[in-house]
This record gives C-alpha cells, sequence and structure tokens, in this order.
C-alpha cells in the first residue's frame, strides 16, 4: 500500500527520469541477453529457444497428438488424388491377380501355382495385417485413429466379433470362386454387391426404395444375369461360393452402418481390429476344411517370398485406401472404381487368356452404367449432363 501512495506522489520529472532509467536497463540487458545466445549457439549450448524446439519434439501430449493429425490430414489433402489412384488400382489388381495366380488348381505349367488353399491363404493374410497393423501403431501415425475410438470388452464381444466372423466368411467365400472362375467374370458378379447392400439395407430398415433405386437394381441385375449368361465357363459352385461371398459382404456393410454408428473407422483401423478375430476363426476352420496339405505345400510351391509379397501387398492396398479417401471426392472415387473393374478384367483376359463374350461385355457395360449412376448423386448427375448438352448443342 505504501509503494503505491509514493508512486502517486512521484513529480512528473522524476517519473521520466524513472522511466528512461528502466529504458536503459531493459536495453543494457537484451544486449547482454542476445551476446549470450549468440555465445551459446556457437558452443552448441541449449539456449531457451532451442529447449522449446526440443520440448516439442519429444512431446507426446494429446494436444500436441491432436495437432500432429490434423498437420498429417492437411498434408494428405493437398497431395492430387491421380497418383494415389494409380497406386490403388495397381495395388488392388495386384491382390486379385496374385490370389487367383496362387490359387488356380491349373498347375505351373498353365501359369498358375496350383496352391488351392484358400483359407489357408486368406488366414495368413490377416495374421500377417494383424501384426502389420500392430507395428504401424506403435512406430507411425497412420493408425491414431484407435485413440477415438472407446473400445471397451462388451463393445468388442457384441460389435467387433460378428462384423469380423462377417468378413472372415465374405474373405474365404470370395476365394473359393477362384478355384472355379475366371478373374473376369467374378467381377462381373461384384458389381452386384452395391445391389445386395441396398437390398439388405431396405430389409434392416436402414434406407428406402425410390424409383430411380429401383431402375439401377433392375439395369445392375440384368446386366449381371446378362454376363452369366454368357459366360463360356461357367461353373455353378464357383458362382455359388461367388454369390455367398457378396452376400457376406453385404451383410458385414450393412451391420457397421448398425451396430458402428457413431464410431469413425478408417480402413486402417476397421483392420486393426478385425485382423486378429478373423485370424482366430479362419486358423480354427483351416484344419477342418484344409487339413494339413496346406502346411506341406506353402513352400514348395508358393515360397516365402511370394507368400511375403502377397500379404505385403494386401496390407499395403489398405494403406492406400486411406490416403485415397483422405484426397479424392466421393465422384472420383466411384469412377476410379469402375477403372480399376475395366482394367482388371482386360488384364485376366491378357494375363490368364479368360475368354469374354460380346454378350458379356454387353451385359458388364450396363452393370458398370448403372453402378455408376447408383453411386453418383442426381445433381452431379444432371450437372454432367447439363455439360454434355452443352457440348453438343456447340
Amino acid at each position: 500500500m505504501s509503494d503505491k501512495i509514493t508512486l502517486q506522489n512521484l513529480s512528473a520529472e522524476q517519473e521520466a527520469d524513472r522511466l528512461l532509467a528502466e529504458e536503459d536497463e531493459a536495453s543494457r540487458n537484451n544486449v547482454l541477453r542476445d551476446g549470450l545466445q549468440q555465445l551459446e549457439e556457437e558452443e552448441n549450448l541449449p539456449t531457451p529457444a532451442t529447449q522449446n524446439q526440443t520440448a516439442a519434439m519429444y512431446d507426446y501430449s494429446p494436444k500436441r497428438k491432436k495437432a500432429d493429425e490434423s498437420k498429417c490430414a492437411t498434408q494428405v489433402k493437398r497431395i492430387h488424388p491421380a497418383p494415389i489412384i494409380a497406386i490403388w488400382i495397381a495395388l488392388s489388381s495386384a491382390v486379385i491377380l496374385m490370389n487367383a495366380w496362387i490359387l488356380s488348381p491349373k498347375g505351373e505349367g498353365d501359369g498358375g501355382l496350383g496352391f488351392p488353399y484358400p483359407i489357408f491363404l486368406t488366414t495368413t493374410h490377416l495374421i500377417y495385417a494383424t501384426i502389420g497393423t500392430r507395428l504401424m501403431r506403435r512406430f507411425t501415425h497412420l493408425i491414431d485413429g484407435v485413440d477415438n475410438i472407446d473400445m471397451t470388452w462388451d463393445r468388442w464381444y457384441k460389435n467387433i466379433v460378428p462384423i469380423g466372423l462377417l468378413f472372415s466368411a465374405s474373405l474365404i467365400f470370395s476365394n473359393l470362386a477362384y478355384l472355379s472362375l475366371g478373374v473376369s467374370f467374378i467381377q462381373m458378379l461384384k458389381a452386384f454387391t452395391s445391389v445386395a447392400v441396398l437390398l439388405m439395407s431396405v430389409a434392416m430398415g436402414l434406407d428406402s426404395f425410390n424409383r430411380r433405386k429401383a431402375i439401377v437394381v433392375l439395369a445392375i441385375s440384368f446386366g449381371v444375369a446378362l454376363a452369366s449368361y454368357g459366360e463360356l465357363n461357367f461353373v455353378f459352385s464357383g458362382f455359388i461360393f461367388q454369390c455367398f461371398g457378396i452376400v457376406f459382404e453385404a451383410t458385414r456393410l450393412v451391420a457397421i452402418q448398425k451396430l458402428l454408428q457413431g464410431m469413425r473407422m478408417d480402413p486402417l483401423v476397421s483392420l486393426y481390429y478385425y485382423a486378429p478375430v478373423c485370424a482366430c476363426f479362419n486358423a480354427l476352420l483351416v484344419p477342418i476344411f484344409e487339413g494339413w496339405a496346406p502346411f506341406e505345400e506353402v513352400l514348395p510351391r508358393v515360397g516365402v517370398i511370394t507368400l511375403i509379397l502377397n500379404c505385403s501387398v494386401a496390407l499395403c492396398l489398405n494403406i492406400s485406401v486411406v490416403f485415397l479417401i483422405g484426397c479424392a471426392s466421393s465422384l472420383v472415387l466411384t469412377l476410379s472404381g469402375v477403372l480399376k473393374d475395366i482394367l482388371l478384367v482386360t488384364g485376366s483376359v491378357v494375363l490368364f487368356g479368360s475368354p469374354v463374350t460380346f454378350v458379356q461385355l454387353v451385359g458388364y457395360s450396363i452393370a458398370l452404367a448403372g453402378l455408376f449412376v447408383f453411386k453418383t448423386s442426381p445433381e452431379v448427375l444432371a450437372g454432367y449432363l447439363a455439360q454434355l448438352k452443352a457440348l453438343v448443342g456447340r
């Protein structure tokens, strides 16, 4: 209190002298501090500035982690989608073609490895994915989304396990189809997956029908039926296996929408949770349905290098999907999927000699057109039609 009174009683001249003295002292202190900092930097001693930078480098607080995730997401958004799309198409095609090459029962003389054990191959992929996602969780920021998931044992048992079992069944039946059907025909059948998802969503009360959806469903169904009718090497068992794979995949996608509502999981986070469940389930099925033969034949027929390469490409595919979703719009994703399917059919014809008839091409074209309309909003389609009319009018 006395200090305050004394300060108020100072004359204007004394106040000015005091301020000038404080400014001179502050100036001298600044010069001294700058000199010391320069000397410390020359001798590689830690200055307050470098100490703050070092602390920031080793700051693992939630606030810092959230800032890093936001920075990473921004960097992904800045990536041009063209190279990511090319990588995704290449990896997706490579996984499918490699699986067909490994599982082909024709033998090495006809281009395949003759390893007809799809459950074992799927199990290997899932074990590799389980280990890979744990390593990425430990050493990278790619699976930091796990921190945003409130995963309890009750939620894991009621939600993750059922979806994991559906995922496992979808993978098994889809790979079983490669034992008797060509890659091109399987890709044509997969065009029906979106229809199956819609029908399942309507049955579960998550979606509703309208005239536009009904027309699209009929178009895709007709196209797939026409492609099936034109298949020269039609095998009923392979067709049924692929149909089961589509049904399980559609059920899985609808179950995710129903059971995991509000939980935002990208493909890698989903794989982080589902891969261990699927791997354990598949590991129980291998000795029951395939016996010990795959364990005895995997090294002489496939080899360690080919198996690891196959698993690595499958894991890299999931990583590329994360970047693809982050840098591309929904329309670009749809067009990329259509382009990938066309390239896969073409690649299977070139690499495996899969016969494709004119009837199949017509049916598949109808199915792809319906698929494009189904996955594209009416507003976007109307805009493109208007641009097309303007070009034609010119």
